[in-house]
C-alpha cells in the first residue's frame, strides 16, 4: 500500500501559538524513511495551504478563526478524499486537531467509517458550550453533525459526516461540563483514564473496536499527542497530567492495526517549541509505524 504523508501547519485553532510547526517537526523524525523500512511505497504531498493567524481576524470569539479554519477544512478533505479514493493510505500530520474536520471528512466521502479519537480531551463542544471558543474544541462534535452550521456542512453536503455511535473516544481526562452533555445527548463512547486504569489498555482499546467497526467499510484513527502523559510528550499546547504511557499508546495503535480496517491517521497537537529535543514528534513517528504494522516481534514464541 502507498501512503500519502499530507501535512497540515495549522495553528488557529488553539491558542498557544508553535504548533503549525509539528509536521516539519514530524518530517524531521525520519517518518518518511521509516515507513518505507516498513515495507511501504511512501509518496510526501507536501502541505495544505494554511493562512498565519496574522493574515486572519476573529470576526466571533465563540470561533475563532473561522473564516480561515473552512477553507482549510475543504482543503483538507480535498486532499484526503483523494487519497483514500485512490486506495491509499493517508497519514495526516498536524497542526492544531481542527484539521480533523477536513481529514475524517474526506475519508468519509467515499466510505463509511468508525472514529477512534485518542485524546486527553473530547473535542465535542459546540459555540454554546466552549470556555475558549478554540476550534480544535470542537471538531469531534461538528463532524458528529452538532455545532455552528457552516462548519458541520462545509459544503452542502449530508451531515452528521459520522454517525456519533461509529465514535470512541479513548484516554479522556479533561472533560467541559457542557461538553459532557453534548457526549451523552449524542451518545458518542467515552473510554476514560479510569476506564484505562481499571480495565487495561486491551479490554478498553477492543471494546471501542467492537463498538465502531461494526457495519463499517474502514477505521479512521485521530491520535492527538496529548493523550500521552506529558511525561513522554511534553510537546503539546494543553497538557494533562495523569495521562497515556508511552507504552500503552503503543499498544492501543497495535491492536488497531490488527483489525486491518484501518485506512486513514491523524498524528496532531505536536509543538516543537513546547517540545524537549523533538521527542513529540519522534513519539508520533513511532505511533505511526506501530498504526500500520510495526511489531517488536513478528514471530511465534
Amino acid at each position: 500500500m502507498q501512503v500519502d504523508i499530507i501535512g497540515v501547519p495549522i495553528d488557529l485553532g488553539a491558542d498557544r501559538r508553535g504548533v503549525d510547526m509539528g509536521p516539519s517537526a514530524i518530517r524531521y523524525a525520519h517518518l518518511q524513511q521509516k515507513l518505507a523500512e516498513l515495507g511501504y511505497a511512501v509518496q510526501d504531498e507536501g502541505n495544505v495551504e494554511v493562512p498565519i493567524a496574522e493574515m486572519c481576524s476573529i470576526t466571533n470569539p465563540k470561533l475563532k478563526y473561522i473564516d480561515c479554519i473552512i477553507p482549510m477544512s475543504r482543503r483538507v478533505a480535498g486532499a484526503v478524499a483523494t487519497s483514500v479514493q485512490a486506495g491509499r493510505f493517508p497519514l495526516v500530520l498536524g497542526g492544531d486537531h481542527s484539521l480533523s474536520i477536513g481529514s475524517v471528512r474526506g475519508a468519509a466521502r467515499s466510505k463509511k467509517i468508525g472514529v477512534i479519537w485518542v485524546d486527553a480531551h473530547a473535542d465535542f463542544n459546540t459555540a454554546e458550550t466552549t470556555p475558549s471558543g478554540n476550534i480544535h474544541g470542537m471538531s469531534l462534535a461538528i463532524l458528529a453533525g452538532q455545532g455552528d452550521k457552516s462548519l458541520v456542512q462545509l459544503w452542502d453536503e449530508p451531515f452528521p459526516i459520522i454517525d456519533p455511535h461509529k465514535i470512541a473516544i479513548i484516554g479522556a481526562r479533561d472533560l467541559d461540563a457542557g461538553e459532557k452533555v453534548n457526549l451523552q445527548n449524542a451518545g458518542a463512547m467515552v473510554m476514560s483514564m479510569e476506564q484505562v486504569d481499571r480495565f487495561g489498555m486491551v479490554t478498553v482499546v477492543e471494546k471501542a473496536i467492537e463498538h465502531i467497526s461494526r457495519d463499517v467499510d474502514g477505521i479512521f484513527l485521530s491520535l492527538d499527542l496529548d493523550a500521552l502523559d506529558p511525561r513522554h510528550a511534553p510537546g503539546v499546547g494543553t497538557p494533562v497530567p495523569a495521562g497515556l504511557t508511552q507504552r500503552e499508546a503503543h499498544l492501543a495503535c497495535e491492536l488497531i492495526a490488527e483489525t486491518g480496517k484501518l485506512i486513514g491517521m491523524d498524528l496532531v497537537e505536536v509543538n516543537p517549541i513546547l517540545d524537549i529535543q523533538n521527542q513529540t514528534a519522534s513519539l508520533a513517528v513511532e505511533f505511526a509505524l506501530s498504526a500500520l504494522g510495526r511489531r517488536i516481534w513478528n514471530g511465534h514464541s
